[in-house]
């Protein structure tokens, strides 16, 4: 019998924690033949990304995943050969009471946030002991052999080669959104938190040669678009000035997500896990890091950017960063941008080389399971 796996996700607020663990879950269970069970705390945050599920099971069975809600009323229920804890989530204390009697020990997994910081490698793996007898490991994900790898399915970069050079499928999901951009348009989504620049960024895009058509799902971002606007926009809105059409779409499941980033032009995107899934799409991107106090999370924003502006010409790689930082760091995104514009066939072949050098690297889930057998 193949090992039992348990994952455990405390939903926070963004969806970059469940989205991340209902993915992995869910590749788990369906290219290594594995029994997950995924516990989640909040089911009405994962049915915003799987709309099949029922928000008030106990437990459901979801494309593979054994999904149950975790309350604080907490069942008896076996452990499992393989414990996940995401993102420092505290397990449940009968579970560990329980994790403590097995008669031969379970590997329990700390899975960490996504970081290009250079102290990750040297703690990738590294056991915690805690004070019940137990220990913990740490496992990072990251762009590097001494990493874990990133989120990646076994035929994800192909089916999105297909669907990129299929342009009836393509224009098909498209009009499934209600969304018929002009043929010269470039089109843009725009996924991120509340941001003081997005008014500055859309003014730039008003005046844009190249007629833009900027997709924006609904979330935090539409408090700033309806203060630009004058107007409170809802699901299915239009709007034109100058050379921008912007269009409000619905939340959508990861599925739909996913090939929104495969259809557009460029891709800006927030958290973590669209932040993975904007590098498999190919095309230029912008990073909207959580915000952390005191602006600690500059320096995760720059770590990554050393390595990912690694091979772009010193101009290419200087416009790139001063969007990026820009846009983290409430810069000038208008002038930015604008400076970004002649480095636009550089900066997608670049998209793409990185896409093909982070898929030659084992994705997590293979990782995850390959350091279970070594450590059996």
């Amino acid at each position: 019998m193949p090992p039992t796996w348990d994952i455990f996700c405390t939903v926070i607020d963004n969806y970059g924690d469940i989205g991340v663990t209902w993915r992995l879950a869910r590749q788990l269970a369906s290219e290594h033949s594995l029994h997950v069970r995924l516990w989640v705390d909040d089911l009405t945050a994962f049915t915003r990304l799987c709309p099949s599920a029922d928000p008030q099971a106990s437990q459901q069975w979801q494309q593979g995943v054994d999904v149950r809600h975790w309350a604080s009323d907490w069942p008896a229920c076996a452990t499992a050969e393989v414990v996940i804890g995401a993102f420092g989530c505290r397990l449940p204390g009968p579970y560990l009471d329980a994790l403590a009697a097995r008669a031969t020990p379970a590997l329990w997994l700390n899975l960490e946030y996504l970081s290009a910081e250079d102290w990750v490698e040297g703690c990738h793996g590294l056991p915690s002991p805690q004070p019940n007898g137990l220990r913990t490991v740490f496992f990072f994900p990251g762009f590097t052999a001494k990493t874990g790898g990133l989120l990646r399915e076994r035929d994800l970069v192909q089916r999105c080669l297909a669907w990129q050079t299929d342009d009836t499928a393509r224009q098909a999901f498209l009009a499934r959104l209600n969304v018929h951009p002009a043929p010269t348009a470039r089109l843009i989504s725009l996924f991120a938190y509340e941001n003081p620049q997005l008014a500055n960024w859309l003014d730039a895009l008003i005046e844009d040669v190249q007629p833009t058509h900027l997709l924006v799902p609904e979330g935090r971002i539409l408090a700033d678009l309806n203060a630009w606007f004058g107007e409170a926009l809802a699901v299915g809105d239009v709007r034109r000035r100058g050379g921008l059409t912007l269009q409000v779409l619905p939340f959508v499941s990861q599925q739909d997500y996913d090939q929104l980033l495969w259809c557009c032009d460029f891709n800006a995107v927030r958290g973590e896990d669209s932040f993975v899934r904007a590098q498999w799409a190919g095309q230029p991107w912008l990073w909207h890091i959580y915000i952390q106090d005191e602006n600690a999370h500059w320096e995760k924003l720059e770590a990554f950017l050393k390595i990912y502006r690694q091979g772009l010409s010193d101009e290419a790689a200087q416009a790139l960063l001063a969007v990026w930082r820009a846009w983290n760091m409430d810069r000038d995104m208008a002038q930015a941008w604008r400076a970004l514009q002649p480095h636009w066939p550089t900066l997608q072949a670049h998209a793409r080389q990185w896409r093909s050098a982070q898929a030659a690297r084992p994705d997590l889930a293979t990782a995850l399971v390959q350091f279970y057998r070594n450590w059996l």
